[in-house]
């Protein structure tokens, strides 16, 4: 294999072989190129129309490309500007979640909901109230009966009993008392 001859680049797909670079891949013919018999014309249309289609469809093809490309250097542009500026993703989902929110607020259906849970939470409490106050009477009823008059006494006997002839007021003084004595000073 002449040296000369060879494909020196590393990234085609020739390199290493004995490559003629006079022959010319415009004699190769294409698949689904115009001619081949493998893929006629589709029915109802000429040689001449699916030429213009395939026109057509390499132009939209590159127009496309185009557009990718000036769309990707603006976002780059933009990534750029918003670099400059300071503004991170984060701050971005931040601002992203507070219009979200306030979208969210600003609805119809949160709106109706709101309501709703309001009134539901006035019939609640008002139901509580109501239990709230029965319970209390149920309860000042029950004080007032002469069983628990009863038992009233008998625990005010233990009471006395147990603490002695301490007056109401004074306190029996635990063991953990942190206030300090003559006997137990502060340092």
């Amino acid at each position: 294999m002449d040296p000369a001859s060879q494909d020196i680049n590393l990234n085609s797909p020739n390199k290493g072989l004995g490559v003629d670079r006079t022959d010319s891949l415009s004699d190769v013919p294409v698949e689904g190129a115009m001619g081949n018999p493998a893929n006629p014309p589709p029915p109802g249309l000429t040689e001449e129309e699916v030429e213009e289609l395939r026109t057509e469809l390499t132009k939209v093809e590159e127009e496309i490309n185009t557009l990718r490309q000036v769309l990707c250097a603006k976002e780059r542009h933009a990534a750029e500007l918003k670099r400059k500026l300071g503004l991170n993703p984060l701050n971005e989902l931040r601002q992203n979640l507070t219009r979200s929110w306030q979208d969210v607020q600003t609805s119809n259906a949160y709106k109706k909901t709101q309501e709703t849970l309001s009134q539901a939470g006035q019939k609640t409490t008002a139901a509580l109230s109501t239990v709230s106050t029965a319970i209390s009477k149920k309860i000042g009823d029950m004080r007032n009966s002469p069983t628990f008059k009863s038992f009233e006494d008998k625990m005010g006997n233990l009471k006395y009993k147990v603490v002695g002839q301490r007056g109401n007021g004074d306190a029996v003084s635990s063991p953990t008392d942190t206030t300090p004595t003559q006997e137990n000073p502060s340092f």
